[in-house]
C-alpha cells in the first residue's frame, strides 16, 4: 500500500524566481495561531497556490516558540495532505543569531533585517548568514533602506532604498531583497502619498532580482499591479488578514451567537470559524490580485 503523498517545506527561492520571470508576486502571509495557519494552507491547496507563511519574532514568542511552530506547520502539511509549495519564513529577523536558530529549528526561509544597522555592517552580517543558510538549503531575504511604520515592535522611518546598495546585496547570493519604496507597515495613514515607482525602477535595474513589498495591506490595487510589473515578486500581508478576522468575529458577537447556549455558540471552534473563513476569502482575493493563484498546477 503506497504512502499518502504530502508536501515538505520548501525554501522560497524557486517561488520568487518564477514569480519574477512571470511578472506576478508570491503572497507572504504572517500567521498568528492554528486557525490562521490552517486557513491559509487550506486556501492555498484549494486554489493550487504556492505560498510563504511567516512569523515575526513577536509571533514566535506568542505561539510558544520555534519548535511549536515548526511542529504545527509540518503536522498540518501532512494531516491536510498539502501538495502545493509552502515555505516557512522568519519575518524581520533582527539578528543573524535569530535567523540561524530558525534554520536549525526547521524554517525553510529567513529574513535578516539589518536595515537598522550601518550599511557595511548589514552587508557583512548578510554574508555571514549566507554561508550558514546555503549549507541548509534555506533562502534568505535581506533589507536595505527601511520600511515605514511599526510591526511587532519593529519600527522603520521609511527611508528609500539605495540602488548601489541593492546591487551589492544582490551579489551576496540572497534570494530576494526588501527595500523601502514608500511602503508602510500597518494601516496606511491619510497623508500617505503612494509608492515611489522611480525608486523601485532604479533598484530593480541595479539588482535585477526578486524584490519584496513589505506593508502590502491596504496599497491600492493599481499600485500593487504596477509594482509587480516593475520587479516586486513577493508581497507581505499581515494587517489585512487581521482586519478580516476582526470584522467577521465582531459580526458573530454582535449577533450574539456566542451567547446561544443551545447551539454552544461559545465553543471556540464556532467562535473562531467566521474569522477562519474570512482569512480564506481574503487569501483568495489577494492571491488573485498578486497573480500567483493557480501557479502550483
Amino acid at each position: 500500500m503506497s504512502k499518502k503523498y504530502h508536501a515538505k517545506l520548501v525554501n522560497s527561492s524557486k517561488m520568487v524566481k518564477d514569480a519574477h520571470a512571470g511578472k506576478y508576486a508570491i503572497g507572504h502571509f504572517n500567521i498568528n495561531n492554528l486557525e490562521w495557519t490552517k486557513a491559509i494552507l487550506e486556501a492555498a491547496q484549494e486554489t493550487s497556490t504556492p505560498v510563504i507563511i511567516a512569523t515575526s519574532e513577536g509571533a514566535i514568542k506568542y505561539m510558544g516558540g520555534l519548535k511549536t511552530i515548526v511542529g504545527m506547520v509540518n503536522g498540518l502539511l501532512e494531516e491536510l495532505d498539502i501538495t502545493v509549495p509552502v515555505a516557512l519564513h522568519l519575518d524581520h529577523g533582527q539578528s543573524v543569531e535569530m535567523a540561524k536558530k530558525c534554520i536549525e529549528a526547521g524554517y525553510s526561509s529567513v529574513m535578516f533585517d539589518g536595515s537598522h544597522l550601518p550599511y557595511e555592517e548589514n552587508l557583512a552580517k548578510v554574508n555571514d548568514l549566507m554561508k550558514f543558510a546555503n549549507d541548509h538549503e534555506v533562502s534568505v531575504e535581506a533589507e536595505i533602506g527601511s520600511i515605514g511604520g511599526e510591526e511587532d515592535g519593529v519600527v522603520g522611518s521609511g527611508e528609500l532604498g539605495d540602488p548601489k546598495q541593492a546591487e551589492e546585496m544582490s551579489k551576496t547570493g540572497i534570494s530576494m531583497l526588501a527595500a523601502g519604496i514608500g511602503n508602510i507597515h500597518g494601516k496606511y495613514p491619510d497623508w500617505w502619498t503612494g509608492l515611489s515607482f522611480d525608486t523601485l525602477e532604479e533598484l530593480q535595474k541595479a539588482c535585477n532580482m526578486p524584490m519584496v513589498l513589505h506593508g502590502g495591506s491596504g496599497i491600492p490595487q493599481d499600485q500593487v499591479k504596477k509594482a509587480i510589473s516593475l520587479g516586486i515578486s513577493k508581497i507581505n500581508v499581515n494587517t489585512e488578514l487581521q482586519l478580516a478576522f476582526r470584522d467577521a468575529t465582531r459580526k458573530y458577537i454582535e449577533e450574539k451567537k456566542d451567547l446561544d447556549d443551545s447551539t454552544k455558540g461559545f465553543d471556540p471552534r464556532k467562535l473562531f470559524n467566521p474569522g477562519f473563513k474570512a482569512i480564506k476569502n481574503t487569501f483568495v482575493e489577494l492571491t488573485q490580485m498578486f497573480g500567483c493563484d493557480g501557479k502550483a498546477k
